[in-house]
């Protein structure tokens, strides 16, 4: 039997995973920060507005503390992934994406610039069927769109997309009700 003189080699910081986790606390802080500034009535007996905000914040810092836990225990990634270099290409992609969402959204609506910024993370992300990624964004966004604009009520940036979709909605209801 021999005795290997290799002791354990402690696992070291992985800076990266640590300032993710530290950046979804800083979330959860300013998650917080926002939800006490909603003015609650006291006619709320039990579930009032500050309830799921509240409960997203706590789920924000459980995640946030298991991050910096796994950061300081050594990362979550194996060490082969942590040697593969980043590819800057699909990373500018996906930046340029949301970046497209956040200008184009006020000019021509939420659907439109969502499914922009879809096919770009897409293409991003390896994908090369664009007129798949293009259909795929659409449905994705048109649902979102009108979940929260017609089930909810709240308007998320109306564009060119979503005014003719709701002339075409409308006059489909207006010839069936009347």
């Amino acid at each position: 039997m021999s005795i290997t003189d290799q002791q354990a080699v402690p696992p070291r910081l992985a800076v990266p995973e640590l300032l993710i986790g530290v950046g979804l606390l800083a979330c959860a802080g300013a998650v917080a920060w926002q939800t006490l500034a909603i003015p609650v009535s006291p006619l709320y007996s039990k579930v009032g507005p500050t309830v799921f905000p509240y409960l997203t914040m706590v789920g924000l810092v459980v995640l946030s503390l298991l991050l910096i836990l796994a950061a300081l225990r050594g990362g979550w990634q194996p060490e082969e992934e942590k040697e593969t270099p980043t590819d800057w290409k699909a990373m500018g992609f996906v930046v340029i994406g949301l970046l497209a969402n956040l200008v184009l959204i006020q000019p021509l609506g939420f659907t439109a610039a969502s499914v922009i910024m879809f096919v770009l993370v897409c293409y991003g992300f390896g994908s090369r069927h664009t007129l798949r990624d293009v259909l795929t964004g659409l449905v994705l966004a048109l649902a979102a769109y009108f979940g929260f604009a017609k089930a909810l009520g709240v308007n998320i940036g109306a564009g060119i997309v979503e005014n003719q979709l709701n002339m075409v909605i409308d006059a489909f209801t207006s010839t069936l009700g009347g």
